[in-house]
């Protein structure tokens, strides 16, 4: 008895339920198919529109009331994630997810221990940062991220780049709110002059606005790396990306010559290519409206199916060594740190339940087309890169800057005369001053922000706060 919750926002943009169901069925079919052990198992599947809230929660129980489930396929959205999975590691019942991928997630000694994640999370996202970071030695990051207050994708998303990179490389943050106050580029534009790397994670519209802001200001000229993190699209993103149609697109496309773009890896194996059209085929037999982009979704769809693979040899393994379905626990680590064929490819799940993910880098190899192809790929479960014949090593290589430090300045205190003495110590004296004055005008600043901040956080309400507490998170402390 399986309970499959299938996240409201992604059935808007993907038509998912239709796509899940074939992947249920194509998974309990391939099951049978293989014959041996599995060939007994026959999973009832049941599904539920989980919202990215409460709702998922409320139907967990609503359905417990009648008989518990042996297995919780999603959430996906991470407010809703939350909950359910507390409640199943209450339980004792397994929880698979192809979200649930922000990094307070990774905790699984206590309330989220019955959690596997069948998708890359956000921290092994990072990992692909961090190496890249080692690799062509840079030394800071500016994030900048689209903060929507509601699912948070880009807030969880640039938090586990933050997580990753803190701990040897300095990282600072800002926070847009493009719905709700615009975007102010000029702000933006004076945090990019003190970096040498910037990351961002927000909507194409917004992404060509910065980037036409940055070319404009002559910052594309190789003396800062941009990034975009874009998980869920497929290998043809970026070509087009920066076309609207109006008078800045040739613009755009030179500025996002300068934009490189990390994603999924994208599988070649012809089993899932053969799926991904099942998947559509499914869709529009079940008369659910096209879906142009439905090839671009392998994370999920290939998540969720071989989230049952997953659990059929955990499951397997449990039943050989004398236990039940309703041993979850054992269950759950039985799906740990192993490795086994999925339908994209080679599956490894490491020792706390969390999918190694593999991730491209891509970039614009011909400006004069505005197209985008995969420079580099990087692994995760051996953590190496593969540089591909059109990596251009120009495009990682910062360019013409030298910042200068206080080692740097020449040492001129020698030889000076009285007056020159006298007038260093009273520009000193007026410095002091001023900084002084800055100081209690900028705590006054501070002082007066951090009260509006809390008026507005109480104008916000209840529901609010406990939706924000839901899901653990040091990126707001950091």
């Amino acid at each position: 008895n399986l309970f499959w919750k299938t996240p409201h926002w992604y059935l808007q943009f993907t038509c998912v339920l239709g796509s899940l169901r074939f992947q249920g069925q194509y998974a309990k079919q391939r099951l049978k198919i293989g014959g041996g052990v599995y060939s007994g198992f026959n999973f009832n599947l049941r599904y539920e529109d989980s919202n990215c809230g409460n709702d998922a929660l409320f139907s967990l129980v609503d359905r417990s009331c009648e008989k518990k489930p042996d297995l919780v396929l999603g959430p996906v959205c991470e407010y809703a994630a939350a909950p359910v999975v507390r409640m199943a590691s209450h339980w004792n019942i397994p929880v698979i997810s192809t979200g649930a991928l922000a990094s307070g997630f990774s905790d699984k000694e206590k309330e989220y221990s019955h959690l596997t994640r069948i998708s890359p999370s956000y921290l092994k996202m990072a990992e692909t940062f961090s190496a890249m970071f080692r690799h062509f030695n840079w030394k800071d990051a500016l994030l900048i991220f689209d903060d929507d207050k509601e699912e948070r994708n880009c807030y969880f998303t640039l938090e586990g780049v933050h997580l990753k990179l803190m701990e040897e490389y300095q990282t600072v943050h800002i926070a847009i709110n493009t719905k709700e106050e615009g975007l102010n580029a000029d702000d933006i534009i004076n945090y990019i002059y003190e970096s040498e790397v910037v990351i961002m994670c927000a909507g194409a519209d917004i992404v060509r606005d910065i980037m036409l802001a940055v070319h404009r200001r002559r910052l594309t000229n190789g003396s800062y790396i941009f990034f975009n993190i874009e998980l869920f699209n497929s290998s043809s993103y970026g070509n087009g990306s920066w076309k609207r149609g109006d008078r800045y697109d040739s613009e755009a496309r030179q500025a996002y010559s300068a934009l490189n773009t990390v994603t999924l890896l994208r599988t070649v194996k012809p089993e899932f290519d053969n799926f991904s059209l099942e998947v559509k085929r499914s869709i529009q037999k079940a008369g659910l409206p096209d879906c142009d982009d439905c090839d671009n979704i392998n994370m999920f769809v290939e998540g969720f199916h071989d989230a049952l693979l997953l659990y059929a040899l955990a499951l397997h393994e449990a039943i050989r060594n004398g236990l039940t379905k309703k041993d979850g626990a054992e269950i759950t680590y039985r799906m740990w740190n192993r490795t086994f064929e999925g339908i994209a490819g080679q599956v490894s799940m490491d020792f706390n339940g969390d999918r190694y993910g593999d991730f491209s880098v891509m970039s614009m190899t011909n400006t004069e087309a505005g197209t985008y192809e995969t420079v580099c790929n990087y692994f995760g479960v051996n953590e190496s890169f593969q540089m591909l014949p059109v990596f251009n090593p120009e495009l990682f290589t910062l360019k013409g800057r030298h910042r200068v430090h206080h080692t740097d300045l020449p040492d001129k205190s020698c030889g000076l005369g009285v007056s020159a003495v006298t007038g260093i110590i009273v520009g000193a004296l007026l410095g002091t001053a001023l900084l002084i004055a800055f100081y209690f005008i900028r705590k006054n600043y501070t002082i007066t922000i951090e009260r509006r901040s809390a008026r507005e956080e109480h104008d916000i309400g209840k529901h609010r706060q406990l939706r924000e507490d839901s899901v653990r998170s040091t990126f707001s402390a950091a």
